[in-house]
């Protein structure tokens, strides 16, 4: 059982992996972008669904660390999964959507992210205490968006960018963390990419957002004055 599930879990990961990538290099709001995103959640919920097997399984036999690690994935993965869906279907809400739920997704987020940075000093893992920064940092924003909402048209816009491209940092570190050494076990190489695993999705995501900053929501002033630059070079 636990064999199929995990099998199951890889499967769906190299699908979210695939269409990840196929929604974010596809021209935004075209039907391959919205139906690569729409294969990308499905997939993502069969991620999460089977981590949560898989923490259970590790509670079970006392790998804590492989438990916890699992565990808090699923709460920032499922936030960002969350955000970036509810970001399109109440574009025309914003106090809707930074609701009750979104501001207790928020504190769950800083709290599990401390937790984890807690647990990581105790059991000396690099990677728990750098990837514990992830939850506080995305539920600190949440939580001061709650109190000070975008002031913008297109806040929708921004906050769905802002949640895929945490979906990204999520899965990206858990498969190079994680899931690259397991494969790289079972085919008989000792693969391990250390603090690499953490830093290199950061920073991918980081260049990535303010690309995207630039072509989507650049302000119409300046939008202007580039196509005009371009017109009359």
């Amino acid at each position: 059982m636990y064999r199929a599930i995990v099998i199951a879990h890889i499967a769906c990961g190299v699908i979210a992996l695939a269409t990840y990538w196929l929604a974010g290099l596809s021209k935004k709001g075209s039907p391959l972008h919205r139906g690569a995103g729409k294969a990308y959640l499905l997939s993502m919920i069969g991620v999460v669904a089977s981590s949560v097997v898989m923490a259970g399984f590790a509670f079970a036999r006392e790998m804590v660390v492989i438990a916890t690690f699992l565990a808090y994935l699923v709460v920032i993965t499922v936030t960002a999964m969350a955000l970036g869906w509810l970001a399109l279907r109440r574009k025309r809400d914003q106090a809707a959507y930074r609701g009750l739920g979104y501001r207790a997704a928020a504190l769950l987020n800083v709290v599990s992210g401390l937790a984890v940075f807690a647990f990581g000093i105790q059991q000396g893992n690099a990677l728990l205490m750098g990837f514990s920064w992830v939850g506080i940092i995305i539920g600190g924003q949440m939580l001061w968006r709650a109190w000070k909402p975008l002031a913008e048209a297109k806040w929708w816009l921004r906050e769905h960018i802002g949640a895929m491209l945490g979906c990204g940092v999520a899965t990206h570190i858990a498969f190079l963390g994680i899931g690259i050494r397991r494969l790289t076990d079972a085919m008989g190489v000792q693969v391990d990419l250390g603090l690499v695993a953490w830093f290199a999705p950061l920073a991918v995501s980081f260049l990535a957002g303010l690309w995207l900053e630039r072509k989507y929501l650049a302000k119409p002033a300046a939008a202007a004055v580039r196509r005009t630059e371009a017109a009359s070079a």
